[in-house]
């Protein structure tokens, strides 16, 4: 069987040692794998080689994707996506293993089922908002990430007594932002999925201040809009001077943790053992310390945060 991975949508670090993992275990059950560069860009322009053993050699801890990865507004007018059938078939590819997240397993199902060519997804995400698996690949390193900023963004809270407020990536999804706060002791946390009571945290964080408090860690996920008022409140009605740190695609960014390298070779080889058993337009998942397939209809279900993790969080309703 010749098959293909590509990387589509944000990158995400562990999608080298997903590539790596993909070549190699490829070779070991006598397929033919291959590369396809630039997402699906690369796809309609026909960006597609043969992969061997040198393409992977010292990859494994290099952050981003070796093969690119796109978005791609030509993908919604079907002449370009007949013309990305035509390159798959011109090298006889019979399936792709896509890493990406629910946009990119839903225009590689509409791929499917207008022409026939299989496909099974690996959850490829910072975000962690693909519904049935436990982390999605990148989360922890983008985690570890965010855990060194604002352990260092805490010195110089503490040294100069102010706020800082430091935005998370995540888009609809505060799962980053929440395990963050979590993992980090900040005082505040905003996130999407549920309320932030303010009053309550002014009257607590007002008492404490009085108490000796001399500063504030404040993360709020990007998915909120809410980091500007976020830091107003902190400077005006809190009374704290107070700094904000957007941090931005560096928690994309970074060679991938330990976590993520072996969540790569996982991902990998499941995938592959799918495709070996005739499975079609199945997503991998992480689930319990175990990799399972998933159906695509159930990884588009809306994703929600664990409430243990809920729980743990401060000034939330």
């Amino acid at each position: 069987m010749k098959i293909a991975i590509m990387g589509s949508g944000g990158d995400a670090p562990g999608m080298n040692p997903t590539i790596k993992r993909f070549v190699e275990a490829a070779y070991e059950m006598g397929h033919e794998p291959y590369f396809v560069y630039d997402g699906l860009e690369g796809l309609i322009d026909g960006k597609i080689t043969k992969a061997i053993y040198k393409d992977v050699a010292g990859i494994i801890h290099r952050g981003g994707a070796i093969i690119g990865s796109s978005r791609s507004k030509r993908w919604y007018e079907k002449e370009y996506r007949k013309k990305a059938y035509g390159n798959l078939k011109a090298q006889d590819i019979d399936a792709i293993i896509v890493m990406g997240g629910d946009g990119s397993f839903r225009a590689l199902d509409v791929f499917k089922k207008e022409f026939s060519i299989n496909f099974i997804g690996i959850p490829t995400t910072i975000d962690n908002d693909i519904y049935g698996t436990d982390l999605c690949l990148g989360v922890d390193t983008a985690l570890n990430v965010i855990r060194d900023a604002v352990d260092k963004i805490r010195d110089t809270a503490s040294t100069f007594a102010r706020a800082f407020v430091i935005e998370t990536m995540g888009r609809e999804c505060g799962y980053l932002a929440a395990v963050s706060a979590i993992t980090s002791g900040a005082e505040v946390c905003v996130i999407p999925e549920v309320d932030f009571n303010k009053p309550l945290a002014t009257k607590i964080l007002k008492k404490e201040i009085e108490e000796g408090r001399r500063y504030i860690l404040a993360i709020v996920a990007e998915g909120t809009k809410r980091t500007a008022e976020i830091a107003k409140w902190l400077e005006e009605d809190i009374g704290m001077e107070t700094r904000v740190t957007v941090l931005g695609h560096i928690q994309r960014g970074g060679n991938p943790t330990v976590k993520d390298r072996m969540l790569g070779f996982g991902f990998a080889l499941k995938a592959l053992e799918a495709l070996n058993a005739g499975k079609e337009g199945q997503i991998v998942v992480y689930k319990n310390g175990e990799f399972k397939l998933q159906n695509l209809e159930d990884a588009l279900k809306p994703y929600a945060i664990d409430l243990q993790i809920l729980s743990m969080l401060h000034f939330l309703d």
